[in-house]
């Protein structure tokens, strides 16, 4: 049987190096900063700090151990479920000073808490559910700066150099029975991945790599963005409404000649990079207007973990990462805001699926065509506001981002946000409409 717990010590090293890539997220903010004007995309950072210390005290402690409110009013400031998001810029919310000691309390009282040398299965379970919550927080954190214009955050540093090209052309996947969805040998699974599942799949042809900045541009340069015969009637509502004509974070510096804001820094398009900050919508009419389309939730999945080696039962030859079952590195995936933002789309080759997929894991979240539904014989786990209210009105992502943490994504992870949605750090792939 797979072994569901781990080590004190590695629990106590990752709890210690989340909390210090949250501090290194706002360390540089001032007070306005850290308050912000109210959007309805993104959080007050202020809150936001206190939330994740709460969501560690709620678990990790009082769920888990019993214990009692380190504040009394926590509930009240920062459980998400029941603090409406435009009410969180209006609460009295204690000062950053406080709210770093809070932190830092929670954290203290949980490692002195933990057993002296390895945490049972239930243990793990919870502290690692509070590790991934705060991960997914950190990567929100890194695109409420890119919404507001700030800075990169001061521990990324330059971007770094890298030269590339192109990735062209598509993979042909040639479908069959797949198990899609995580299964209980997994370490930790959220409770929308469960579980595995067989699905019939019928041929298809994938891009080999996500859809790049001069791709996109072509289809802004060609009008795309004004003609109604490449959007669907949702899209042109949502076109119109916000007068959208190209990426939110372009702006056109010549008939032909793009730029972007990275943060708080304009400079000329990056060809080669995958297009990002673009929402469903978006691509799914460059998808028509090139003759392609997104790819299901499933041929998404299989693309990235099918093995054509393994065995042929269902479900036996599925891998858990594109390139294997060995955990991310920077060879093999963009994670980690380890190059400081993104890379070309024919990088990281090591990365590649046994189907022929690149960068299936990082660099860019890719939209699939699906709406986020459960699987079959949903069962919602503890955290019951994690999945179950968003089901039916958000579209599934999958991959992960150059500011995801490779301790926390695989290739069963589904990620999801309204079709809306251009501040997410988000591209896509096409396929082949046969």
């Amino acid at each position: 049987m797979e072994d569901k717990t781990v080590s004190t010590r590695e629990i106590l090293d990752t709890l210690n190096e989340v909390r210090s890539r949250t501090l290194g997220l706002v360390e540089d903010l001032s007070g306005e900063q850290l308050t912000v004007p109210m959007l309805n995309i993104v959080n007050p950072p202020l809150w936001e700090i206190g939330h994740v210390s709460w969501f560690h005290e709620r678990w990790a402690l009082r769920h888990l151990r019993g214990r009692d409110p380190i504040i009394s009013n926590g509930d009240e400031l920062y459980d998400s479920a029941a603090v409406r998001h435009d009410t969180r810029w209006v609460l009295a919310l204690p000062p950053l000073a406080e709210t770093l000691a809070y932190k830092e309390r929670v954290l203290r009282q949980i490692s002195e808490e933990l057993p002296a040398e390895r945490l049972s299965p239930e243990e793990t379970y919870f502290h690692k559910l509070v590790i991934f919550h705060e991960d997914m927080h950190a990567e929100a954190m890194t695109y409420t700066r890119q919404t507001l214009g700030y800075p990169p955050p001061p521990f990324m540093g330059e971007p770094r150099a890298v030269s590339g090209g192109s990735c062209p052309g598509d993979v042909e996947v040639p479908g069959g029975e797949f198990v899609l969805g995580g299964t209980p040998d997994l370490p930790f699974v959220f409770d929308n991945e469960k579980w595995g599942h067989p699905i019939t799949v019928v041929p298809f042809r994938i891009a080999r790599a996500p859809v790049t900045n001069q791709e996109f541009a072509a289809f802004a340069d060609d009008g795309g963005y004004g003609d109604p015969r490449w959007w669907s009637e949702d899209g042109w509502s949502w076109r119109q409404a916000e007068g959208a004509t190209y990426p939110v974070y372009w702006r056109r510096e010549a008939p032909g000649r793009w730029q972007e804001r990275i943060f708080n820094r304009w400079g000329s398009l990056q060809a080669e990079l995958p297009v990002i900050h673009v929402n469903w919508y978006e691509a799914e009419a460059y998808c028509r207007w090139a003759g392609r389309r997104l790819a299901t939730e499933t041929e998404w999945e299989m693309a990235a973990a099918v093995d054509p080696a393994g065995k042929k039962e269902p479900g036996a030859a599925k891998r858990g990462y594109p390139w294997g079952e060995a955990p991310p590195d920077p060879s093999c995936g963009n994670l980690d805001w380890a190059a400081g933002g993104r890379l070309p789309v024919d990088a990281l080759s090591a990365g590649d699926s046994a189907a022929g997929c690149r960068q299936m894991i990082g660099n860019v979240w890719e939209w699939t065509a699906d709406a986020f539904h459960p699987y079959p014989g949903f069962v919602r786990d503890p955290y019951k506001e994690y999945s179950e209210p968003w089901f039916g009105d958000r579209k599934v992502l999958r991959g992960g981002c150059w500011a995801t943490r490779s301790h926390l994504i695989r290739n069963t992870w589904r990620n999801f946000f309204t079709p809306d949605r251009r501040d997410v750090l988000a591209g896509f792939r096409t396929c082949a409409r046969d």
